[in-house]
């Protein structure tokens, strides 16, 4: 019975989220959507290559020792705490990438003891799963037991993500902004209503963006916690 609540409060939590945050079924196709705005991607255009931005981002925020790789086989950018490395997915088709590259620039100025914490953890969380899943199965042990560190490791997880991440998100909107305008300042091709139109879809997406990251976040969490439950229910 008391698996069968597990799953029904997880459920619970995924709807009130979904309501709270009020998140859309269309959201994803409306960022994809602005995110490939032609003129706005025309506009970006007009901005140096990923990796000269980064370089610029990462001198205004004082820090010049990380390595940065473009590489176009992966839809992900990302930064590695663990190598202190930016790694810039393909992503030079969408006016986004000034503030994507912004973001993970931001992430490695973050507190490195935290990074590389969440790193081992992220590791952790995600072996315990697959572990407390195979001791459920093969009936080893308190099924109860491995679900309630679960939920624990879950808490701890979920607080030092969300943590990182928005504020990576909430900032890289208005570093990305003061990057554009001193860049404008030696051009002739680029002023201040382009500026203005780029931040403006930056928004647009972080209004949607930040949301829907942290719900995606939390519900894949519970999406596991219903699974280990509903394995020993069987």
């Amino acid at each position: 019975m008391e698996y069968i609540i597990i799953v029904i409060i997880s459920i619970i939590v995924v709807i009130l989220l979904k309501i709270g945050f009020n998140i859309k079924v269309n959201d994803i196709k409306e960022i994809k959507k602005i995110g490939e705005d032609k003129n706005l991607n025309e506009i970006a255009k007009k901005f140096p290559e990923n990796i000269e931005i980064c370089n610029s981002i990462l001198k205004k925020l004082k820090n010049n020792n990380v390595q940065i790789e473009e590489n176009n086989e992966t839809k992900t950018s990302l930064y590695i705490a663990l190598t202190n490395k930016i790694i810039i997915a393909k992503i030079s088709d969408t006016f986004t990438r000034i503030q994507t590259i912004v973001h993970e620039c931001l992430h490695s100025v973050q507190n490195r003891k935290i990074l590389i914490f969440n790193f081992a953890f992220s590791n952790i969380f995600l072996i315990s799963f697959v572990f407390f899943a195979i001791m459920i199965i093969f009936n080893i042990g308190h099924s109860m037991l491995y679900i309630q560190t679960y939920s624990l490791f879950t808490i701890i997880y979920i607080s030092i993500r969300i943590y990182l991440e928005n504020e990576a998100m909430s900032k890289a909107m208005y570093v990305a902004k003061e990057y554009m305008q001193e860049y404008a300042k030696s051009k002739d091709n680029i002023n201040q209503e382009d500026i203005d139109i780029l931040v403006t879809n930056f928004e647009k997406i972080n209004k949607i963006g930040i949301p829907l990251t942290n719900f995606w976040l939390v519900t894949g969490c519970m999406v596991k916690l219903i699974i280990l439950s509903l394995i020993a229910l069987i």
